[in-house]
């Protein structure tokens, strides 16, 4: 076995299923005796899987010519997907913006849309969680947001929701489709929940608007920021509650 120490990213590669047999096997041991690393990297796993199942038939779709030629179809085209089973409509902007924009491209938008469903997932999958909601709890949140920031690459902020009756949980680190996602979770006295996704875009987009999708009982409301993408998920909220949330978030990170 070899002594070289078990890094973060080998213990993503293995909850991808890309790391080397022999590698592997030494993870599998370091795991087995950190029972609270297992439960962390079999998350991981579970989530990587989830996104598999429900969405690589739908990613693999070309895009609709219609989306290429008229751009000013855009607002109203939504894609039909599914998300294990469960009958789902994602797509169009919502008529409120941020700003006076013009539509995004067909591959900013694609990019937001799989964010969108990956938030959803990341919601379902971390906001029952009783013992284990987070990986950082909210009394270390200046670390926390520091640990994140230097994972992902850029500053990234826990908006202050107590006035909206939120406080927060923490956070954690989850793997994403380009690199390191940010996730915070707030909760409400009666113990509504809602999570903040956050991912580094591979190419500045300042073109800014809200859009809306539901992943089964998942409520999203996300958009892009020059380089970061947002997505606020909560299935216990109603739209306009995630809405004035996703508002107040939106006015924090943008002062």
């Amino acid at each position: 076995m070899s002594d070289a120490p078990i890094t973060e990213a080998e213990l993503q590669a293995y909850a991808d299923g890309k790391l080397d047999p022999e590698r592997r096997s030494e993870v599998e041991a370091w795991l087995a005796v950190r029972p609270e690393e297992a439960e962390r990297i079999g998350d991981y796993r579970k989530l990587g899987e989830a996104l598999r199942t429900a969405y690589d038939s739908i990613l693999a779709e070309p895009v609709p010519q219609r989306l290429i030629r008229k751009r000013s179809r855009w607002r109203r085209y939504a894609v039909a997907a599914s998300w294990m089973g469960v009958g789902i409509l994602l797509g169009g902007a919502l008529g409120w913006q941020l700003h006076d924009v013009r539509p995004a491209s067909v591959a900013s938008a694609d990019a937001a849309t799989v964010m969108a469903r990956r938030a959803a997932i990341a919601h379902a999958t971390y906001s029952p969680e009783v013992r284990h909601p987070v990986e950082v709890g909210a009394d270390q949140e200046e670390h926390l947001v520091a640990w994140l920031s230097k994972r992902l690459g850029a500053p990234v902020r826990a908006p202050k929701l107590e006035e909206l009756g939120y406080s927060l949980v923490g956070g954690r680190l989850l793997p994403g489709e380009n690199g390191p996602v940010a996730h915070f979770m707030y909760q409400a006295q009666p113990g509504t929940r809602v999570t903040l996704y956050v991912r580094t875009e591979a190419v500045e987009n300042r073109e800014t608007a809200f859009r809306y999708a539901a992943e089964g009982k998942v409520r999203v409301f996300y958009w892009v920021d020059r380089k970061l993408g947002y997505a606020l998920s909560s299935a216990d909220t109603s739209k306009d509650e995630l809405f004035k949330i996703a508002n107040s978030v939106y006015r924090q990170l943008n002062p």
